[in-house]
């Protein structure tokens, strides 16, 4: 039952106040067709609006069952309006954008129906008005009439208590309003009508009850009801208490709000789209940054990957800071130095600080211990390398077999030498050790894996096989089975006069002809031998006790090189096709055996065990060590000069003259020399001598390479190393390992810089966002707009402010997933010019692409911004005045 009391409503205008209704009171029975007949502005509406729920009285009360509304807050209205009552309208308020089956479902929508059950009512709420075979129609395909029956379908779909119907017939023919009119009695018979109508004839026809209304007063009631009598009972208001609690909390799923919005979308597939591809010009460009990016960061680190064959994390007896003297040379420090304010140009200190930081930089690696340590398979880095590699201080002199042309040293390789370049030890050292530690970038012969399942993966067999004993070598071509000319030189293959003469031609500014090319079967090459001289045999005991080097002694250089062992190639291999990092220079490949087998050689030799057997002595100056100086007469200075080479020996003695042209006493001379020697031989030790002699130890390396199996695995031994250091420092005791990395290095400087390109341009290409997120706001700010008679209608059938809101949020959502996926794919779409143009330049295959982590991250971030900026639409829009927002056209 239905109860007004003294309902009155004032609206307020500035200082003037209209009273729309004065105190209307009246009951409605539960079972009953009620028409309110006025004219218009009397209040009909007003009244029904307040009985709907549409429209807040300002005094009085309306009690629903017994139950007073004033009490009602928004989420009881809303559930009173969805569940209890049924609003008709004059203009059938439909919306547009859904079919009849559509609108007629949009009240069990909200109040949480499923899906099959939802389908079922609203189509036999359809068929019960005549329109059974218009469900997928949409409003603007059917008539006035049809239009009404939706309208009347959807009051009903629910089971409403009370139907409420305003002018349902106002803009109907005769026909149509007494089709409408029958639906209405017809709806009466198991509940509540109140129909506001002008038309007095078809209220006396149909109406059980006819209620007046005049400047806001009910001024006659055909019927009405006494309310003592038909007061409900305690027991049935209860009964109406328990129902309501049943209907419980109703609201809209977001998937039913983005179904709606959806629609809306599609019937503006235009806006939407342009609309969408505004907002991911911003998504394209950050997408674009970060695709090339990545593939920056992923060629970098497969570039790292494939150098780990030729650049391995390695540890050298002495180790070098080649960031700091990288730093040096490049001169970063600049920066933060102080300005020069005297006035005048002061030397700034760049070479001196490089010597310094080189200086200071340079640390001993006890490579005992640390080879110690590695053999105990420390966190079981076996199974994180390939392999891993010791170098020795022992020279690999290796010559040619043939000496009837002399002795012809093939490793280490002289043809630098033949070119007029010569490399000091320092910079052998350093080149040593940015290119692995097992000598220089320039040597052709070059030691083998210890670890025999690498052999198979990085080298394919060409003629012969691989080795298997220690004087056994094989000769190494590239993928082409080319070897270069400076190889050839190296081995003795090539006639080194040859480049000799090239270099005069070259000074004497005469071109020089390229020499034809040279074809070697595979037979002649592996017919090759070679003759491995360990470097204690070059010295000879003297006939005063002492030992000499005897290298320029071409008879005994000769002697010793044809006693030497002999090593035979027995194969040619090729870099296989997983091999990236192979020489294309061509190399001779010998085995770990072999240095072993020198070792035990260079143990064995009368050099060393001589200085062994008299370890207070330098063999060399017959003197102990502590006691080593030198006494010259200018004799015996000038026998010394005369066992030079020519060139040193004429440059010597045009010296000497010169000393005397300038007044210098022979006397002084050689007491110059002897003072010179003395400084020279000041630095013999015992251990230095050894180490002169080839003398090296299996247990003390003087490089270490670790080659890893992958990046992760690098990683991982990179953690190995800092354990290590960080157990030194809490014992106290031992050396820190210190190792270089020379890629990692390389490329952690590239990446840096990268990384830094690639945040500055998102932070620009960011401000896009920005400003899309503010257009799609307005664009949401329009569509409220547009849609404001659709939010009366929906707040008509029950939904709440948050239903609302919920509706354009999932709108934006929508926008904004298509923006970040639209961003996506055209980028997708970019990439392919893009790799092209980047091969055609670069030379590098499909370096962009965009990441997938990045890709999902960018259409979230789309989302987001999309849903930030329709925040402040989408709460505008619940907050409309339902009654006002039904009135919009």
């Amino acid at each position: 039952m239905l109860e007004l009391k003294g309902i009155t409503k004032d609206y307020a205008s500035g200082e003037n106040v209209v009273h729309a209704l004065k105190g209307i009171s009246v009951t409605f029975r539960d079972r009953e067709f009620v028409s309110i007949l006025g004219q218009s502005g009397c209040g009909k509406t007003t009244l029904l609006n307040i009985i709907g729920g549409l429209d807040q009285y300002t005094r009085g009360d309306l009690v629903i069952n017994g139950r007073s509304t004033k009490s009602y807050r928004d989420r009881d209205w809303d559930t009173y309006r969805n569940h209890s009552v049924g609003f008709v309208f004059q203009s059938y308020n439909l919306i547009p954008h859904q079919t009849v089956l559509a609108n007629v479902e949009m009240a069990l929508l909200l109040s949480g129906t499923p899906k099959a059950e939802r389908r079922r009512r609203a189509e036999e709420a359809l068929r019960r008005v005549g329109l059974g075979d218009h469900l997928k129609k949409r409003p603007n395909q059917l008539s006035g009439g049809q239009m009404q029956r939706v309208a009347i379908a959807r009051a009903i779909v629910n089971d409403p208590e009370i139907v409420l119907a305003d002018e349902p017939t106002g803009a109907l023919d005769t026909d149509t309003s007494v089709e409408v009119m029958e639906i209405l009695k017809e709806l009466s018979r198991d509940r509540l009508v109140i129909m506001v109508t002008h038309n007095p004839q078809l209220a006396e026809e149909y109406s059980d009850r006819i209620v007046r209304i005049k400047d806001g007063l009910i001024t006659s009631d055909s019927d009405p009801v006494d309310p003592a009598r038909e007061r409900l009972t305690q027991e049935q208001i209860q009964e109406h208490a328990v129902a309501d609690a049943r209907k419980g909390k109703r609201s809209m799923s977001f998937l039913s709000a983005l179904s709606l919005s959806f629609n809306n979308l599609m019937t503006k597939k235009g806006r939407t789209f342009l609309t969408a591809f505004a907002g991911s010009i911003g998504i394209i460009g950050i997408a674009l940054i970060l695709s090339l990016s990545d593939g920056t960061q992923n060629y970098i680190k497969d570039t790292e990957e494939s150098t780990m064959g030729s650049y391995p994390l390695t540890i050298n007896a002495t180790s070098m800071d080649m960031a700091s003297m990288m730093t040096s040379m490049m001169g970063t420090s600049d920066e933060l130095s102080s300005a020069n304010e005297s006035g005048a140009v002061e030397s700034k200190d760049l070479v001196t600080d490089m010597v310094s930081g080189l200086a200071n930089g340079a640390t001993e690696n006890d490579m005992e211990a640390i080879k110690a340590w590695l053999d105990t398979n420390p966190g079981d880095i076996d199974e994180l390398t390939t392999a891993i590699e010791y170098t020795y201080a022992t020279p690999i002199n290796v010559y040619k077999s043939d000496t009837s042309k002399g002795v012809e040293q093939v490793n280490p390789a002289t043809v630098l030498e033949s070119l007029g370049i010569a490399m000091g030890d320092t910079q052998t050292e350093m080149m040593s050790s940015m290119s692995g530690g097992s000598g220089t970038a320039y040597d052709v012969w070059t030691e083998l894996l210890p670890n025999r399942d690498t052999w198979e993966r990085d080298y394919d067999v060409v003629a012969g096989r691989m080795p298997e004993a220690w004087n056994e070598v094989v000769i190494y071509v590239d993928k082409n089975d080319r070897i270069s000319d400076y190889t050839l030189y190296a081995l003795g293959l090539m006639d080194q006069s040859e480049l000799r003469g090239m270099m005069a031609d070259v000074i004497a500014g005469e071109k020089v002809e390229a020499a034809d090319t040279t074809t070697y079967t595979y037979d002649e090459l592996m017919d090759l031998t070679f003759k491995l001289l360990p470097e204690s045999e070059k010295y000879a005991e003297q006939a005063d006790g002492t030992w000499a080097d005897m290298s320029d002694d071409t008879a005994y250089m000769t002697e010793a090189v044809n006693a030497a062992d002999e090593l035979k190639v027995v194969g040619i291999v090729r870099p296989s096709e997983d091999n990236s990092s192979g020489s294309n220079w061509g190399a001779v490949l010998y085995t770990p055996e072999l240095v072993e087998h020198l070792i035990e050689e260079e143990d064995a030799s009368p050099a060393v065990q001589a200085q062994e057997a008299t370890p207070g002595t330098d063999i060399f100056t017959g003197l102990p060590f502590e006691e080593n100086t030198v006494s010259l007469s200018m004799d015996a200075i000038e026998l010394m000069i005369g066992q030079m080479p020519s060139d040193q020996a004429t440059q010597l003695t045009e010296y000497i003259d010169g000393l005397r042209a300038d007044g210098m006493s022979d006397e002084d001379i050689a007491a110059a020399f002897s003072e010179q020697m003395a400084a020279q031989t000041d630095n013999a030790t015992y251990e230095g001598n050894l180490e002169i002699l080839g003398k090296a130890s299996l247990d003390d390396p003087s490089s270490i390479s670790i080659y890893p199996v992958d990046f992760e695995a690098k990683e991982e031994i990179d953690q190995l190393i800092d354990d290590y250091n960080e157990q030194i420092r809490q014992d106290g005791e031992g050396t820190e390992i210190q190792y270089t990395d020379i890629v990692g290095m390389l490329m952690s400087s590239v990446t840096t810089i990268v990384n830094a390109l690639t945040y500055i341009l998102i932070a620009f290409v960011a401000i896009s966002l920005v400003v899309s997120s503010i257009m799609i706001g307005i664009i949401t700010y329009i569509s409220v707009l547009e849609r404001t008679k659709e939010i009366g209608i929906l707040r008509a059938i029950g939904a709440s402010k948050k239903d609302v809101s919920r509706i354009f949020t999932a709108e934006t959502f929508i926008i904004g997933l298509v923006s970040g996926v639209l961003g996506i794919v055209v980028t997708v779409l970019l990439d392919i010019p893009v790799n092209a143009i980047i091969y055609q330049v670069a030379g590098v295959e499909n370096l962009a692409a965009v990441p997938l982590g990045a890709g999902v991250v960018l259409v979230l971030i789309s989302v987001g911004l999309s849903f930030l900026a329709g925040l402040a639409p989408s709460r505008m829009a619940a907050k409309k005045d339902p009654v006002t927002a039904l009135r919009t056209e």
